[in-house]
């Protein structure tokens, strides 16, 4: 695996964090029209059918897939199933800012799940960027002011956001295994279905157990079908495929702290949409944020 960051790689990495950005704003707008599992699940959905005619004789009886098939189920349970539902159960209690904040702690998740599980070393250098995330987590986890994280009490949002950011961490982890067919991992439109294909079996059968546990209502109108339309095709295959080609580009490492731009970019877009104006400390997290970013990107002298 090459662990090179060039502009391209970057480019791709920032696009990402972007169009979840937009993903984290549209799940809080839509989250009274329909269930977290359900939209999660629809969104998928959706994302397979436009894919379908890209690479659908991946699902042939004589693709490689078959001989693979437990990795790609890992892969769509960790990064389509578990993950995304975790954002949008996340999103029913706390804001895009908040969420997308929590998920700053992915560069620790990232090197720990790395360092357990995949015999990944790690640099003085990511240990640095790792400890200025982290302090841009704890800045708005403490709205400001330190004596807050002594009355921190977690919710229930902040807790579904740490599950689904160690679900990511190690779905990006996957991601360069390089033990599957190259005629798969070779076409992005073939490696994103394979992956997806067996995400919507998971998310679906999430959303069964939310209809069967629950008795929600899908309030279908054209603010629901549009931000399904935005969810399946720009947070879903143009971030996934721009993430995967980033990872398998500059490694596991160093995208995650790319993964902490989201949070920027959901507070100018709350401002802009939600009408939830960031704050001074969110600037400062955001500082910190980016630091970690600079220093755990660039390459020794």
């Amino acid at each position: 695996m090459n662990s090179r960051l060039t502009p391209h790689t970057a480019f791709l990495l920032t696009l990402a964090p972007l169009l979840w950005a937009g993903n984290a704003i549209v799940g809080r707008l839509v989250h009274e029209l329909v269930p977290p599992m359900t939209l999660n699940f629809l969104r998928w959905l959706l994302a397979l059918l436009i894919l379908l005619p890209l690479a659908g004789p991946v699902f042939g009886r004589d693709s490689n897939l078959w001989r693979h098939w437990h990795h790609y189920a890992v892969l769509g349970l960790l990064g389509v199933g578990m993950y995304n539902a975790l954002q949008y159960l996340a999103l029913q209690s706390s804001t895009p800012i908040n969420v997308t904040l929590v998920a700053a702690g992915m560069p620790v998740w990232m090197m720990a799940t790395g360092w357990l599980f995949f015999g990944a070393a790690v640099t003085r250098r990511q240990i640095v960027g790792a400890v200025l995330s982290i302090g841009g987590v704890l800045v708005v986890l403490a709205r400001g002011e330190w004596h807050h994280l002594l009355e921190l009490r977690l919710v229930a949002g902040d807790l579904f956001m740490i599950l689904a950011t160690i679900a990511w961490s190690l779905y990006s982890w996957l991601l360069i295994r390089t033990s599957e067919p190259a005629a798969l991992r070779g076409n992005w439109a073939s490696f994103l279905i394979a992956q997806v294909g067996f995400g919507v079996a998971w998310s679906g059968a999430f959303a069964a157990g939310e209809w069967a546990i629950l008795d929600p209502v899908i309030h279908w109108n054209t603010t629901l079908i549009a931000a399904l339309v935005y969810v399946a095709i720009g947070p879903a295959i143009i971030a996934f495929r721009c993430w995967g080609a980033g990872v398998q580009q500059a490694g596991p490492a160093i995208a995650a702290f790319f993964s902490n731009l989201t949070p920027l970019f959901a507070a100018l877009m709350s401002s802009a949409f939600l009408g939830e104006a960031p704050h001074l400390y969110h600037g400062v997290a955001f500082l910190l944020i980016v630091g970690g970013i600079v220093v755990s990107s660039r390459r020794p002298a």
